[in-house]
């Protein structure tokens, strides 16, 4: 029987071959504002971020040594964060169709790619925030996030936009970002059933079966044009899973979407 290698390390190896490309410009995805509610315009100084343990999965299910950081510096000035994943057919598709970009050409097989860890409030969302740091990522540290987030200029936008009202440095709300994402177990159905129609409600479900802790009104499963376009986790500054009714509320309620394939 031939070895089945897991999901976490598929994905490692579709987005590792943007490497390659490094140098060549990258798409980026978008970054609606209707996306998760409307910011409220807090500013938030940053400072020095203390760390905390990971979350595990209280003891129902471990991640792998890999994907379980052992501590996570903790922002400050928000009340959550929204990991976006971004689903790169379904960008690619409205953005670059002739697959000239290196996260859309044929053959890179790029599927959920990190859109953003979002700093969220209650209600609304902080963006655009005065930090210590300058607005321009170095490439001497945004290109060791190449492999999740595929672009410097999203790396960019990302830290201007969302990264500066994190609290934390560049490289802390960076690595903080990585972790969440390691921190979610993406299921084979929802990981390799492009070209299909599947269920959003389905697809929530298989996502909280995959990530003990993870609850349906934690997670937002996002439609473009009848198509899948991102999933949204909460997480607390601390990684832990949690509830965004805000967040939940603006969930594709089409009962089946297209899933593009991978290229």
């Amino acid at each position: 029987m031939t070895a089945r290698t897991s999901p976490a390390r598929r994905r490692a190896a579709r987005l590792a071959a943007l490497l390659l490309a490094a140098s060549l410009p990258l798409a980026v995805s978008g970054c609606g504002e209707e996306q998760t509610g409307a910011g409220d315009g807090k500013t938030v100084q940053q400072g020095e971020a203390p760390t905390a343990p990971a979350p595990t999965a209280g003891g129902q299910r471990t991640a792998s040594p890999a994907a379980r950081p052992t501590s996570v510096p903790i922002g400050h000035g928000f009340d959550f964060y929204v990991l976006s994943l971004s689903w790169s057919p379904t960008w690619c598709m409205d953005n670059d169709a002739s697959g000239r970009s290196e996260q859309c050409r044929t053959g890179r097989n790029a599927g959920f790619i990190v859109h953003g860890l979002w700093p969220q409030n209650e209600r609304g969302h902080p963006e655009f925030c005065r930090a210590r740091e300058p607005d321009r990522v170095p490439s001497s540290l945004g290109r060791s996030y190449l492999d999740i987030i595929p672009s410097m200029g999203l790396i960019g936008h990302q830290w201007r936009k969302h990264g500066s009202c994190s609290g934390l440095s560049q490289g802390d709300y960076l690595a903080v970002t990585r972790a969440a994402f390691e921190r979610i177990e993406l299921p084979d159905e929802i990981e390799d059933a492009g070209g299909g129609r599947i269920g959003a409600a389905e697809t929530e479900a298989a996502l909280v079966a995959a990530n003990p802790g993870l609850s349906e009104r934690g997670i937002a499963v996002t439609c473009d044009d009848g198509r899948l376009d991102e999933i949204r986790i909460c997480m607390t500054p601390g990684l832990g899973f949690r509830d965004c009714p805000e967040v939940d509320r603006a969930a594709c309620r089409t009962k089946t979407i297209t899933q593009p394939p991978i290229r």
